[in-house]
């Protein structure tokens, strides 16, 4: 063993997991902190506000499920029809109003 650190597994999956990360508006939230340096609760209110449903709604699996469909947002499983891959990082970004590098490069690339 020994081999990397055992903490910053845990943190990069509390990240990804919290809010239950696709499952439901985590992701989307700790973006919103990550590029915009919002705290949680304002994070929370920006995403809702822009998904158009309740702050209490985003950690609502059966909910946000639906919405990240209708929207093209992605999800844990992938359906046919849906989005994939940076696909799915174009419409966040367009949805939330934020630059994310691998969709900026992408476009610089592809023209």
């Amino acid at each position: 063993m020994g081999d990397g650190d055992p903490v910053g597994v845990a943190v990069t999956h509390a990240m990804a997991s919290g809010m239950g990360g696709i499952r439901t508006s985590g992701d989307l939230v700790a973006r919103m902190q990550m590029t915009r340096g919002m705290k949680i609760g304002e994070a929370k209110r920006f995403v809702a506000n822009t998904l158009a449903v309740s702050v209490d709604e985003l950690a609502d699996e059966t909910m946000m499920r639906e919405v990240r469909e209708d929207l093209r947002l992605g999800g844990v499983y992938q359906m046919e029809g849906q989005p994939k891959g940076i696909e799915i990082k174009h419409h966040i970004a367009e949805i939330l109003e934020i630059e994310i590098n691998s969709v900026k490069l992408f476009r610089q690339h592809v023209g």
